[in-house]
């Protein structure tokens, strides 16, 4: 199965919406609750990125039996340095996303922690991608 999200970059009020859908998805087909609660911290997290930081953005999801498959592509100002924005409480958020409680410095830093593939690309001026890749007939630790 296959789905796509479309975010508006600085629409907090919708912020979340892609991933409580997959997060409802994932329970109505039986997939254990700590694999879903890893899909939706990384795909709340890249899915709130884009809203913080980016213009817009796309949510791709691949749903398999055994695996889901989550490419996010957004078109923004890009990241400089990804190995800087992986530090944790790195951030470039402005201080008005940063008033709505968004923009810690975790974002990436917990998706990271969660997937069991993460790639992330980005051009400056251009924008940024994200993969995330969780296992969903993996055994909870």
């Amino acid at each position: 199965m296959n789905f796509e999200y479309k975010v508006e970059g600085g629409d907090f009020t919708h912020a979340g919406y892609a991933s409580s859908q997959v997060k409802k998805m994932l329970k109505q087909l039986g997939v254990d609750v700590s694999i879903i609660k890893r899909v939706v911290v990384c795909l709340y997290e890249a899915e709130v990125n884009i809203v913080a930081h980016a213009y817009s953005g796309v949510i791709y999801i691949e749903l398999t039996a055994d695996r889901i498959i989550m490419r996010l592509v957004d078109k923004g100002p890009g990241i400089p340095d990804i190995d800087l924005a992986m530090q944790k409480g790195y951030s470039t958020a402005s201080h008005a996303v940063r008033e709505m409680g968004f923009g810690a410095g975790m974002g990436l830093p917990n998706i990271s922690s969660n997937a069991d593939v993460f790639n992330i690309s980005s051009d400056v001026g251009v924008g940024t991608t994200v993969e995330i890749m969780i296992n969903l007939n993996a055994i909870a630790a």
